[in-house]
Protein backbone atom coordinates (compact mmCIF):
# COMPACT_ATOMS: atom_id res chain seq x y z
CA UNK A 1 0.00 0.00 0.00
CA UNK A 2 1.11 3.66 -0.86
CA UNK A 3 1.15 5.30 2.39
CA UNK A 4 0.08 9.23 2.24
CA UNK A 5 2.95 9.80 5.06
CA UNK A 6 5.60 8.60 2.95
CA UNK A 7 4.19 10.61 -0.60
CA UNK A 8 6.23 13.72 -2.05
CA UNK A 9 3.59 16.57 -2.59
CA UNK A 10 3.22 16.39 -6.07
CA UNK A 11 2.71 19.84 -6.32
CA UNK A 12 6.28 20.61 -5.07
CA UNK A 13 7.70 19.11 -8.30
CA UNK A 14 5.77 22.40 -10.59
CA UNK A 15 6.90 25.63 -11.04
CA UNK A 16 4.12 28.53 -9.85
CA UNK A 17 3.85 28.52 -13.74
CA UNK A 18 3.54 25.82 -16.28
CA UNK A 19 5.47 26.01 -19.60
CA UNK A 20 4.81 23.26 -22.13
CA UNK A 21 6.58 20.51 -22.85
CA UNK A 22 8.40 20.17 -19.72
CA UNK A 23 6.14 18.27 -17.31
CA UNK A 24 6.53 14.60 -17.47
CA UNK A 25 7.06 12.69 -14.15
CA UNK A 26 5.51 10.24 -12.16
CA UNK A 27 4.44 10.36 -8.46
CA UNK A 28 5.55 7.01 -7.40
CA UNK A 29 5.84 3.48 -8.94
CA UNK A 30 2.14 3.38 -8.71
CA UNK A 31 0.89 6.71 -9.44
CA UNK A 32 -0.50 8.71 -12.07
CA UNK A 33 1.59 10.33 -14.62
CA UNK A 34 1.46 13.50 -16.71
CA UNK A 35 1.94 13.52 -19.84
CA UNK A 36 3.26 16.36 -22.04
CA UNK A 37 0.65 16.92 -24.38
CA UNK A 38 -2.28 17.29 -21.28
CA UNK A 39 0.57 19.74 -19.95
CA UNK A 40 1.31 21.77 -22.84
CA UNK A 41 -2.21 22.64 -23.47
CA UNK A 42 -2.46 23.69 -19.60
CA UNK A 43 -3.44 27.38 -18.76
CA UNK A 44 -1.86 28.34 -15.06
CA UNK A 45 -3.81 31.21 -12.66
CA UNK A 46 -2.25 32.19 -9.45
CA UNK A 47 -3.47 33.08 -6.13
CA UNK A 48 -1.87 34.40 -2.92
CA UNK A 49 -3.05 35.78 0.04
CA UNK A 50 -0.83 38.93 0.23
CA UNK A 51 -1.76 39.66 -3.18
CA UNK A 52 1.52 39.00 -5.00
CA UNK A 53 -0.27 36.82 -7.52
CA UNK A 54 -2.42 37.24 -10.02
CA UNK A 55 -5.70 36.50 -7.60
CA UNK A 56 -5.95 37.03 -3.81
CA UNK A 57 -9.13 34.38 -3.37
CA UNK A 58 -9.84 31.10 -4.73
CA UNK A 59 -13.35 32.02 -5.98
CA UNK A 60 -11.60 35.16 -8.08
CA UNK A 61 -9.51 32.34 -9.77
CA UNK A 62 -12.24 30.02 -10.97
CA UNK A 63 -14.34 33.28 -11.92
CA UNK A 64 -11.97 34.07 -14.08
CA UNK A 65 -11.72 30.43 -16.18
CA UNK A 66 -13.81 30.97 -18.98
CA UNK A 67 -17.39 29.43 -19.31
CA UNK A 68 -16.91 25.98 -21.40
CA UNK A 69 -13.55 25.83 -21.37
CA UNK A 70 -12.03 23.09 -23.74
CA UNK A 71 -8.81 22.64 -22.06
CA UNK A 72 -7.30 22.22 -18.62
CA UNK A 73 -6.84 25.28 -16.09
CA UNK A 74 -4.95 24.79 -13.15
CA UNK A 75 -5.12 27.30 -10.29
CA UNK A 76 -2.36 27.08 -8.26
CA UNK A 77 -3.02 28.40 -4.56
CA UNK A 78 0.05 29.51 -2.59
CA UNK A 79 0.22 28.28 1.05
CA UNK A 80 -2.25 30.13 3.16
CA UNK A 81 -5.61 30.04 4.67
CA UNK A 82 -8.38 31.10 2.66
CA UNK A 83 -11.41 31.10 4.65
CA UNK A 84 -13.87 31.75 1.51
CA UNK A 85 -16.93 29.85 -0.39
CA UNK A 86 -15.87 28.19 -3.51
CA UNK A 87 -18.14 26.85 -6.00
CA UNK A 88 -16.69 25.54 -9.94
CA UNK A 89 -20.00 25.96 -12.15
CA UNK A 90 -20.85 23.13 -14.31
CA UNK A 91 -20.09 25.30 -17.01
CA UNK A 92 -16.50 24.89 -16.01
CA UNK A 93 -14.93 21.96 -16.43
CA UNK A 94 -11.50 20.54 -16.67
CA UNK A 95 -10.14 23.16 -13.92
CA UNK A 96 -7.38 21.89 -11.41
CA UNK A 97 -7.08 23.46 -7.96
CA UNK A 98 -3.61 22.86 -6.52
CA UNK A 99 -1.53 24.04 -3.47
CA UNK A 100 1.50 24.67 -4.04
CA UNK A 101 2.93 24.24 -0.65
CA UNK A 102 6.12 21.72 0.52
CA UNK A 103 2.73 19.75 2.44
CA UNK A 104 -1.10 19.79 1.47
CA UNK A 105 -1.80 21.11 5.26
CA UNK A 106 -0.12 24.47 3.70
CA UNK A 107 -3.05 25.25 1.80
CA UNK A 108 -6.26 25.13 3.48
CA UNK A 109 -9.93 26.17 2.34
CA UNK A 110 -12.11 26.92 5.33
CA UNK A 111 -16.04 27.62 5.91
CA UNK A 112 -18.18 27.28 8.76
CA UNK A 113 -21.96 26.59 7.22
CA UNK A 114 -23.96 24.10 8.43
CA UNK A 115 -27.14 22.21 6.87
CA UNK A 116 -29.43 24.92 9.49
CA UNK A 117 -27.22 28.09 8.91
CA UNK A 118 -28.75 30.76 8.03
CA UNK A 119 -28.44 32.39 4.59
CA UNK A 120 -27.15 36.34 4.74
CA UNK A 121 -30.41 37.07 2.39
CA UNK A 122 -32.51 35.63 4.78
CA UNK A 123 -33.22 33.42 2.15
CA UNK A 124 -33.98 30.46 4.61
CA UNK A 125 -31.35 27.80 5.61
CA UNK A 126 -28.54 26.14 3.37
CA UNK A 127 -29.04 22.99 3.91
CA UNK A 128 -26.85 19.79 4.02
CA UNK A 129 -25.58 20.14 0.41
CA UNK A 130 -25.36 23.91 0.47
CA UNK A 131 -23.16 23.83 3.32
CA UNK A 132 -20.19 22.93 1.49
CA UNK A 133 -16.92 25.01 1.87
CA UNK A 134 -16.28 23.93 -1.84
CA UNK A 135 -18.90 22.75 -4.02
CA UNK A 136 -18.13 21.27 -7.66
CA UNK A 137 -20.33 20.91 -10.36
CA UNK A 138 -18.11 20.56 -13.42
CA UNK A 139 -16.92 17.60 -15.02
CA UNK A 140 -12.86 16.05 -15.13
CA UNK A 141 -12.61 18.44 -11.84
CA UNK A 142 -8.95 17.55 -9.81
CA UNK A 143 -7.85 18.59 -6.59
CA UNK A 144 -4.34 18.04 -5.26
CA UNK A 145 -1.89 19.21 -2.68
CA UNK A 146 -4.31 21.12 0.03
CA UNK A 147 -6.67 20.74 2.72
CA UNK A 148 -10.52 21.72 2.48
CA UNK A 149 -11.80 22.24 5.71
CA UNK A 150 -15.84 22.63 6.99
CA UNK A 151 -14.53 23.96 11.08
CA UNK A 152 -18.55 24.38 12.12
CA UNK A 153 -18.35 25.02 15.76
CA UNK A 154 -20.97 22.41 16.69
CA UNK A 155 -20.56 22.71 20.32
CA UNK A 156 -21.40 26.60 20.59
CA UNK A 157 -24.29 26.04 18.20
CA UNK A 158 -26.29 23.29 19.91
CA UNK A 159 -29.10 25.43 19.59
CA UNK A 160 -29.10 25.48 15.78
CA UNK A 161 -31.33 22.75 13.86
CA UNK A 162 -28.98 21.04 11.17
CA UNK A 163 -25.40 19.96 12.59
CA UNK A 164 -24.35 18.37 9.44
CA UNK A 165 -21.38 20.78 7.58
CA UNK A 166 -20.16 19.58 4.21
CA UNK A 167 -16.52 20.35 3.50
CA UNK A 168 -16.47 18.92 -0.19
CA UNK A 169 -19.41 18.59 -2.18
CA UNK A 170 -18.96 16.95 -5.64
CA UNK A 171 -22.10 16.80 -7.77
CA UNK A 172 -19.71 16.08 -11.53
CA UNK A 173 -18.07 13.28 -13.21
CA UNK A 174 -14.27 12.35 -13.36
CA UNK A 175 -13.60 13.97 -10.27
CA UNK A 176 -9.85 13.44 -9.01
CA UNK A 177 -9.05 14.22 -5.58
CA UNK A 178 -5.51 13.20 -5.28
CA UNK A 179 -3.11 14.34 -1.90
CA UNK A 180 -5.55 16.11 -0.47
CA UNK A 181 -7.40 16.44 3.17
CA UNK A 182 -10.85 16.77 3.73
CA UNK A 183 -12.23 17.66 7.34
CA UNK A 184 -15.56 17.92 8.97
CA UNK A 185 -17.74 16.09 11.75
CA UNK A 186 -21.38 15.30 10.32
CA UNK A 187 -21.09 14.98 6.77
CA UNK A 188 -17.98 15.47 5.55
CA UNK A 189 -17.88 14.25 1.99
CA UNK A 190 -20.71 14.61 -0.13
CA UNK A 191 -20.03 12.62 -3.58
CA UNK A 192 -23.10 13.33 -5.47
CA UNK A 193 -23.96 12.99 -9.08
CA UNK A 194 -25.48 16.08 -11.44
CA UNK A 195 -28.85 14.25 -11.25
CA UNK A 196 -30.34 11.33 -9.85
CA UNK A 197 -30.08 9.68 -13.34
CA UNK A 198 -26.32 10.63 -14.45
CA UNK A 199 -22.91 9.04 -13.62
CA UNK A 200 -20.85 10.62 -11.02
CA UNK A 201 -17.39 8.74 -11.09
CA UNK A 202 -15.37 9.97 -7.96
CA UNK A 203 -11.67 9.00 -7.29
CA UNK A 204 -9.76 9.32 -4.41
CA UNK A 205 -6.07 8.92 -3.61
CA UNK A 206 -3.34 9.53 -1.03
CA UNK A 207 -5.57 11.37 1.01
CA UNK A 208 -7.33 11.74 3.89
CA UNK A 209 -10.81 12.01 4.81
CA UNK A 210 -11.96 12.52 8.92
CA UNK A 211 -14.88 12.84 10.07
CA UNK A 212 -17.88 11.00 12.78
CA UNK A 213 -21.36 10.89 11.32
CA UNK A 214 -22.09 9.43 7.68
CA UNK A 215 -19.04 11.56 6.85
CA UNK A 216 -18.63 9.66 3.22
CA UNK A 217 -21.70 9.97 1.75
CA UNK A 218 -24.20 10.45 -1.39
CA UNK A 219 -25.22 8.29 -4.52
CA UNK A 220 -21.88 8.83 -6.40
CA UNK A 221 -19.63 6.11 -7.71
CA UNK A 222 -16.59 6.80 -5.50
CA UNK A 223 -13.54 5.26 -5.03
CA UNK A 224 -11.19 6.27 -2.07
CA UNK A 225 -8.12 4.26 -2.56
CA UNK A 226 -4.73 4.57 -0.77
CA UNK A 227 -6.08 6.49 1.76
CA UNK A 228 -6.86 7.12 5.35
CA UNK A 229 -10.10 7.47 7.08
CA UNK A 230 -9.73 8.74 10.45
CA UNK A 231 -12.57 8.79 12.79
CA UNK A 232 -12.94 12.04 15.18
CA UNK A 233 -14.75 12.19 17.96
CA UNK A 234 -18.04 13.51 18.75
CA UNK A 235 -18.25 17.45 19.39
CA UNK A 236 -19.65 16.26 23.21
CA UNK A 237 -16.43 13.90 23.73
CA UNK A 238 -17.87 10.86 22.89
CA UNK A 239 -16.98 8.08 20.29
CA UNK A 240 -19.82 7.41 17.91
CA UNK A 241 -20.57 6.98 14.08
CA UNK A 242 -20.78 5.91 10.49
CA UNK A 243 -17.82 6.06 7.89
CA UNK A 244 -20.47 5.56 5.13
CA UNK A 245 -23.77 6.76 4.00
CA UNK A 246 -24.58 5.65 0.33
CA UNK A 247 -27.96 6.46 -1.58
CA UNK A 248 -26.99 4.71 -5.01
CA UNK A 249 -29.31 3.52 -7.48
CA UNK A 250 -29.90 -0.04 -8.30
CA UNK A 251 -28.09 -0.39 -11.04
CA UNK A 252 -24.90 1.84 -9.98
CA UNK A 253 -22.32 1.29 -7.96
CA UNK A 254 -21.83 3.48 -4.96
CA UNK A 255 -18.63 3.48 -2.52
CA UNK A 256 -15.79 1.38 -2.57
CA UNK A 257 -13.21 1.30 0.15
CA UNK A 258 -9.71 -0.10 -1.05
CA UNK A 259 -6.27 -0.57 0.21
CA UNK A 260 -6.79 2.07 2.52
CA UNK A 261 -6.38 2.84 6.50
CA UNK A 262 -9.35 3.27 9.06
CA UNK A 263 -8.68 4.60 12.52
CA UNK A 264 -9.01 7.60 14.73
CA UNK A 265 -8.68 8.47 18.19
CA UNK A 266 -11.76 6.37 19.15
CA UNK A 267 -12.77 3.78 21.51
CA UNK A 268 -12.67 0.62 20.40
CA UNK A 269 -15.90 -1.17 18.38
CA UNK A 270 -17.50 2.66 18.32
CA UNK A 271 -17.81 3.01 14.96
CA UNK A 272 -20.01 1.53 11.76
CA UNK A 273 -18.51 1.17 8.15
CA UNK A 274 -21.69 2.46 7.26
CA UNK A 275 -25.65 2.50 6.62
CA UNK A 276 -28.41 2.79 3.54
CA UNK A 277 -29.60 6.07 3.22
CA UNK A 278 -32.48 6.06 1.04
CA UNK A 279 -32.36 9.45 0.17
CA UNK A 280 -35.94 11.25 0.60
CA UNK A 281 -37.39 7.53 1.69
CA UNK A 282 -36.77 6.38 -1.62
CA UNK A 283 -37.05 2.85 -1.43
CA UNK A 284 -36.06 2.08 -5.38
CA UNK A 285 -32.01 3.08 -4.09
CA UNK A 286 -30.19 -0.12 -3.47
CA UNK A 287 -27.29 1.67 -1.40
CA UNK A 288 -23.70 0.25 -1.62
CA UNK A 289 -20.31 0.03 -0.20
CA UNK A 290 -17.83 -2.54 -0.23
CA UNK A 291 -14.79 -1.92 2.29
CA UNK A 292 -11.54 -3.98 0.94
CA UNK A 293 -7.70 -5.01 1.55
CA UNK A 294 -7.92 -1.99 4.14
CA UNK A 295 -6.85 -1.87 7.74
CA UNK A 296 -9.10 -1.63 10.21
CA UNK A 297 -8.82 -0.43 13.80
CA UNK A 298 -10.50 -1.60 16.46
CA UNK A 299 -12.87 1.33 16.39
CA UNK A 300 -14.88 -0.45 14.27
CA UNK A 301 -17.58 -2.45 15.31
CA UNK A 302 -17.36 -6.31 14.91
CA UNK A 303 -21.06 -5.88 12.97
CA UNK A 304 -19.70 -3.15 10.80
CA UNK A 305 -23.39 -2.33 9.36
CA UNK A 306 -26.80 -1.24 10.44
CA UNK A 307 -30.00 0.15 9.60
CA UNK A 308 -30.96 3.86 8.72
CA UNK A 309 -34.64 5.15 8.45
CA UNK A 310 -35.99 2.37 8.35
CA UNK A 311 -34.52 0.67 5.84
CA UNK A 312 -32.41 -2.42 6.42
CA UNK A 313 -28.81 -2.62 5.52
CA UNK A 314 -29.18 -6.13 4.84
CA UNK A 315 -31.64 -5.62 1.93
CA UNK A 316 -28.82 -3.44 0.24
CA UNK A 317 -25.50 -4.39 -1.21
CA UNK A 318 -22.44 -3.96 2.05
CA UNK A 319 -19.52 -6.12 2.02
CA UNK A 320 -16.01 -6.54 2.86
CA UNK A 321 -13.22 -8.44 1.46
CA UNK A 322 -9.56 -9.30 2.79
CA UNK A 323 -9.29 -6.81 5.32
CA UNK A 324 -6.54 -6.60 7.86
CA UNK A 325 -6.17 -5.58 11.44
CA UNK A 326 -7.90 -5.62 14.83
CA UNK A 327 -11.32 -4.57 13.47
CA UNK A 328 -11.27 -6.81 10.68
CA UNK A 329 -13.50 -9.28 12.52
CA UNK A 330 -14.41 -13.00 10.49
CA UNK A 331 -17.75 -13.69 8.12
CA UNK A 332 -20.90 -14.11 9.44
CA UNK A 333 -24.62 -13.56 8.27
CA UNK A 334 -23.79 -9.86 10.39
CA UNK A 335 -21.02 -9.20 8.56
CA UNK A 336 -21.06 -10.04 4.58
CA UNK A 337 -17.48 -11.17 2.70
CA UNK A 338 -17.33 -11.59 -0.75
CA UNK A 339 -16.32 -14.35 -2.25
CA UNK A 340 -13.04 -14.97 -4.72
CA UNK A 341 -15.39 -13.99 -7.95
CA UNK A 342 -17.02 -11.46 -6.22
CA UNK A 343 -14.40 -9.28 -5.59
CA UNK A 344 -12.57 -9.77 -8.70
CA UNK A 345 -15.81 -7.71 -10.26
CA UNK A 346 -15.35 -5.28 -7.19
CA UNK A 347 -11.85 -3.85 -8.15
CA UNK A 348 -11.34 -0.32 -8.36
CA UNK A 349 -11.48 -1.01 -12.46
CA UNK A 350 -14.94 -2.30 -12.18
CA UNK A 351 -15.90 1.03 -10.59
CA UNK A 352 -13.91 3.79 -12.79
CA UNK A 353 -15.32 2.05 -16.08
CA UNK A 354 -13.06 3.44 -19.45
CA UNK A 355 -11.88 6.47 -17.07
CA UNK A 356 -8.20 6.30 -16.40
CA UNK A 357 -7.95 9.37 -13.16
CA UNK A 358 -4.52 10.76 -14.96
CA UNK A 359 -3.02 13.98 -13.22
CA UNK A 360 -3.06 16.96 -14.79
Amino acid sequence: MSHPHGRTALTALLPLTLTAATLAYATEANGPVVTDAVSAAATTLTVAKDGSAQYTTVQAAVNAVPANNASRVVIAVAPGTYRELVKVPSDKPHVTIQGTGASRKDTVIVYNNAAGTQKPDGSGTYGTGGSATVAVEADDFQARNLSITNDFDEAANQSLSGHQAVALRTAADKVFLDGVIVTGDQDTLLLDTAAKDKLGRVYVSDSYVLGNVDFIFGRATAVIDRSVITLRKRWDGSSAGYVTAPSTAADRKSILIANSTVNGDVSSGSFYLGRPWHAGGDATLDPQTTVRNTNLSAAVKSTPWTDMSGFSWKADRFAEYKNTGAGAGSASTDRPFLTDAQAAGQEVADWLGDWTPTAS
